[in-house]
């Protein structure tokens, strides 16, 4: 497994518009086998930032299984208003160190 992140600074009069541009791309994230989860959350400190973490089953499985395939062209569509306001996108291998309670 890979996790991609993918940082925003979006002004505070298009951060809702960003919410709703994720809420049709997560269609295309779920349509994909190389997808296995995602978090998009909002900082309370800073509400322009906004950090998408997306769990893939490999960085192969991203880049070329999800971004070769049908599912891709919507989510593009639909994120791509907010392309120049990424300020980081990265992908990270987990490491051993890790707990959750839930």
């Amino acid at each position: 497994m890979i996790v991609e992140y993918i940082r925003y600074a979006v002004p505070a009069e298009k951060a809702d518009a960003l919410l709703a541009a994720y809420a049709e791309a997560q269609k295309s994230l779920q349509a994909s086998p190389h997808c296995l989860g995602y978090e998009l959350s909002r900082c309370t400190e800073a509400p322009d930032h906004v950090v998408l973490r997306i769990q893939w089953d490999s960085l192969d499985g991203h880049l070329e299984g999800f971004r070769g395939s049908p599912e891709f062209r919507p989510f593009l569509a639909a994120v791509q208003p907010f392309l120049t306001n990424i300020e980081e996108m990265r992908h990270y291998e987990p490491t051993a160190v890790r707990w959750s309670r839930g």
